[in-house]
Order: C-alpha cells, then structure tokens, then sequence
C-alpha cells in the first residue's frame, strides 16, 4: 500500500512522493525542484530510492541530477526517450512492470504531449501518475505528437477503472473547467464539478487528484466520442479522433 504525499511547486506545478508502506521504499514522481523534496523527506523520516519521470519537461526533471546526487537514488525514465531524461538508469516502456518494494505499477506509453511520454499505473492502489497527458478537466497540450497519438493515449487511460485516482502534474483544473463549460455547456455533472472547483480554490485547496470516473463524464477530451461534444463542435459525423482534434484547438485559442 502507497502514501503519497502531493509538494505544491513552482506556480502550479505538483511533484508527489510516493512511499510503499511495508518495504519502506520511496519514490519521487516528476521532481522539478530538489529542496521541496529533500525537506519532505526529512519531515517523513523518508529515504529516497527513485525517481520516476514521466516526460523531459524541465519542469518534470529539473531535480534530478541534484536529487541523485544528494541521496543516491535510481532514476527511471522512458525507453523511447531516455536521451532526453537527466541521469536515467532504467528505461521503461509500454507494458512493463516497476516495483517500488510491493507496490506495482504498469507502465503505459501515452505519447501526445511529448513524444516518449509514460505513466505509471498502480492498480491496487488506485493511482495513476500521468505527468501532463491528462489533466483534471483537460489534458496536455500537443507539443510534439499528434491528436491521433494523444486520442489513442486517452483511450489507454479510458480503459483503467473509474476509482483509479488521477496524480496529475499541474493545478489547472479551474481554468481547463472554464474552457470545459464552452464545448460541454448542457453537462450538468461539469456544472456541478466546477462549483466544487471553484469552492475548493477560493479556499486555497487542491483539486488534484480527481478521479476517472469523474473525468469520463465531465472531461471534454475523454468525451470526444460523445454526441454532445460532436454537436458543439459542430462535426456530427466526425471521428472522435477529428472531434478531439477539433477540441483541442480550440482548447490551444481559448
């Protein structure tokens, strides 16, 4: 069984530390920066094992070399873009296993935002760490794959069970509602969500993770397939992948 424990950075930046109970082994996700995850560290009495990244964003791998030379630690990246990630030692791809002392995770190649893009799926503890393909209420922005290469990643993501909860990267959930509501404006269920969104940011709350089941009915990019989201794209008989496409730049113009 993991703890996880989510370290707000940057402007809006989340790096997790993940920590599997019985063998004691830790792991970072994304690290952007190396003192926030020292310090987290220190505060749970934790040492460091691996890094894992999910893409080459500086953002995503920016402590890797400091944090690997303050502590030691294994870093683990993708296989097919393992050039572009800082002090990687193990490559990974679609389909293989990582454990981190009890706890595994399936690897899933989901290329969209960046080509050579993996998450981690850990099944039995309902946690997928996505990196930025897919977000609360959206999903990553195209800067190096195509819309048919980030459809076919969602779909990926479409299959994994609802409960599974997403540790996605950054805080965007409101401004990705507030686009969400243009292309969705008839959902009820999105309405709703962003009421409790907005609640939980005039709070100085997270709205991260959210849930599968939560994205499927409510986020646009997940529902590319759907008659609605066909309708207000103005495509009733498109592809979902040209709907996605459609909605995606209009996502990148809002």
């Amino acid at each position: 069984m993991l703890t996880i424990r989510q370290i707000p950075v940057l402007t809006d930046n989340y790096i997790y530390l993940i920590h599997d109970q019985l063998s004691e082994k830790t792991a970072v996700v994304d690290p952007a920066l190396v003192d926030p995850v020292l310090s987290e560290l220190s505060n749970s009495g934790w040492s460091l094992d691996y890094i894992l990244n999910t893409h080459h964003h500086a953002d995503h791998v920016g402590g890797n070399l400091g944090l690997k030379s303050e502590t030691g630690c294994t870093i683990v990246g993708s296989r097919s873009d393992a050039k572009r990630i800082p002090g990687i030692d193990i490559e990974l791809g679609e389909g293989d296993i990582f454990e981190l002392g009890e706890s595994v995770a399936k690897v899933l190649a989901v290329s969209g935002h960046t080509i050579g893009h993996i998450a981690y799926w850990f099944g039995v503890d309902d946690a997928l760490f996505c990196g930025d393909t897919l977000f609360a209420l959206g999903c990553g922005r195209l800067f190096e794959g195509s819309a048919e290469q980030m459809w076919k990643s969602l779909g990926k993501l479409k299959t994994l069970p609802g409960a599974t909860r997403v540790y996605c990267a950054h805080e965007y959930t409101q401004a990705n509602g507030r686009f969400a509501l243009t292309v969705d404006p008839k959902n009820i269920l999105l309405a709703e969500r962003m009421e409790r969104v907005n609640q939980l940011r005039q709070d100085g709350a997270p709205t991260v993770p959210s849930t599968l089941a939560d994205e499927f009915l409510t986020n646009p990019f997940l529902r590319a397939d759907t008659p609605e989201l066909r309708a207000t794209s103005e495509l009733p008989d498109a592809s979902p992948q040209t709907v996605f496409a459609e909605i995606r730049r209009r996502k990148d113009r809002f």
